[in-house]
């Protein structure tokens, strides 16, 4: 004696077969699906840049310019040159968490700088959440808009 009809048995030798090919065409609309824009790290940041001919190189975590802790824990200072520029600056790349740290502490780098810059007329920065870049200008102008073009595409959502 049988508990399922015969158009059941039928159904429960589909079931497993149905249920792996609505399961792997869910993993394949998942795993094609772009992830979400993150910011870049710094290794990517100076591969970004070395891309379009600016080389950054000679980089310090944790040297802010200035003794501000805060700004401290978000700093890499580095060399950079190329394109226009031919001499290198000392750039100061201060990488904040999220948009909400970037709000909070980007203030802060305009009296960091003070400690570094030796002309406040020619001071140079560019702010991309959850970037900002600082240092002695003046910077050539293809080498400052190449900058701020890679920083606005490392951001992603900007953090």
């Amino acid at each position: 004696m049988t508990l399922i009809p015969a158009g059941g048995r039928l159904f429960l030798r589909l079931t497993p077969p149905l249920a792996a090919v609505l399961m792997l065409a869910g993993c394949g609309t998942i795993s094609s699906s772009p992830p979400p824009a993150t910011p870049t790290d710094f290794p990517g940041l100076a591969g970004r840049l070395n891309a379009v001919g600016i080389e950054a190189r000679d980089w310090i975590s944790g040297e802010s310019g200035c003794a501000d802790e805060e700004l401290r824990k978000t700093a890499i200072r580095f060399e950079a040159a190329g394109l226009d520029q031919a001499e290198p600056v000392t750039l100061y790349l201060y990488v904040f968490r999220n948009r909400a740290a970037f709000e909070r502490n980007r203030a802060s780098i305009g009296p960091c700088a003070a400690a570094y810059v030796t002309d406040a007329d020619t001071f140079e920065q560019v702010e991309q959440s959850p970037y900002v870049v600082a240092g002695q200008g003046p910077w050539a102008p293809e080498f400052e808009a190449a900058l701020r073009r890679t920083l606005e595409l490392a951001a992603g959502t900007g953090g």
